[in-house]
C-alpha cells in the first residue's frame, strides 16, 4: 500500500495493515511517497492500493489522469474538509480579510507538501482573493503543525493549510476561515483506490479494501493516540482495531 505523511492517511494505513496482517494473514508493506507517487504507483501496478484518495475535490486532476489504469472503490471515509485555518484568537474570519493583514502574518500561509492538492486549491485560492503578498511555505504536514505550535505558544499570527479529520482541531482552539468564492468547495470524502486485476489475484484483500469504512471520530483517535509520548502509528492502529472489533469484522466479513 502507498500512502502520504499526513497524519489522517498514516492512521488509515496503519490500520489497514494491521487489518490486512492479523485478519487475512497477508505480510504487508506500506510506503510513504508523494501524493503524485501515491497516484502513479498504485495506477502502475507497483502498489496494490492506497485508502488517501481525496475525491472529487483535491484529487480531482490525479484521478483524473489515472482513473483508466485504477478501480475507485469509493469512500472509506465521509464529509473531509477542507480550506485555511487560524487559531481562534486571531479576529480574522474570512479568507478575504487576509490581504489586509499581511504583515501580521509575516507574509505567510503554512502549507505541507508541494504536490498535495490542498496546495493546489490554495494556490487558486491566493489568486481569487488577490493575496500576491503573501508566500505559500512548502514543507510537511509535521513541519506545519510544529509551525503552528509554535505560534499558538507564542500567541502570533498564523494561518494554514487546514484539514478534517486531523488531530490539530481537537488539540488547539482553530477555527476555518470562511470562503465566500468557494475555491475549497464544499468538502471531499477520502476513497479507496486499488490496481487492477487485484480482485483476481487477492479477492479477500479487495472485498475487506471495500469495505473498508469508518468515521472521522475513528480516524482522529488513532491519531490522538498515536501522539502520546512512547507511541508508535503502528502501536496506536493496534489498539485501535484490538478495541473496535465489531466494526472490523464487519471489514473482513467474519461477524457473526
Amino acid at each position: 500500500m502507498s500512502y502520504v505523511e499526513w497524519d489522517s492517511a498514516i492512521a488509515s494505513a496503519n490500520v489497514v495493515k494491521e487489518v490486512i496482517e492479523e485478519r487475512l494473514g497477508y505480510t504487508t508493506e506500506i510506503l510513504p511517497v508523494s501524493a503524485i507517487a501515491m497516484w502513479e504507483s498504485v495506477a502502475a501496478g507497483d502498489r496494490d492500493g492506497m485508502v488517501a484518495a481525496w475525491m472529487p475535490g483535491l484529487h480531482k486532476d490525479y484521478y483524473e489522469e489515472h482513473k483508466v489504469q485504477l478501480e475507485n472503490l469509493g469512500p472509506n471515509l465521509k464529509g473531509a474538509v477542507t480550506g485555511l485555518a487560524v487559531p481562534d484568537y486571531v479576529p480574522v474570519n474570512s479568507i478575504e480579510e487576509l490581504k489586509e493583514h499581511a504583515n501580521a502574518f509575516d507574509n505567510e500561509i503554512v502549507g505541507i507538501d508541494p504536490g498535495a492538492g490542498i496546495m493546489a486549491k490554495t494556490n487558486e485560492a491566493m489568486e481569487s482573493y488577490d493575496l500576491n503578498h503573501f508566500n505559500l511555505v512548502t514543507g510537511s504536514g509535521s513541519t506545519m503543525t510544529q509551525t503552528l505550535a509554535n505560534a499558538i505558544e507564542e500567541e502570533r499570527w498564523v494561518v494554514i493549510t487546514g484539514w478534517t479529520p486531523h488531530w490539530k482541531f481537537a488539540r488547539w482552539g482553530l477555527k476555518y476561515l470562511e470562503d465566500p468564492r468557494n475555491v475549497y468547495g464544499e468538502g471531499d470524502n477520502i476513497n479507496t483506490m486499488v490496481r487492477k486485476g487485484l480482485h483476481e489475484d487477492k479477492p479477500d484483500v479487495y472485498n475487506f479494501l471495500d469495505r473498508f469504512y469508518w468515521e472521522s471520530s475513528d480516524m482522529e483517535q488513532v491519531m490522538l493516540w498515536a501522539r502520546e509520548v512512547g507511541t508508535t502509528p503502528e502501536e496506536a492502529a493496534e489498539r485501535w482495531v484490538r478495541e473496535n472489533k465489531a466494526t472490523v469484522d464487519t471489514w473482513v466479513n467474519q461477524s457473526k
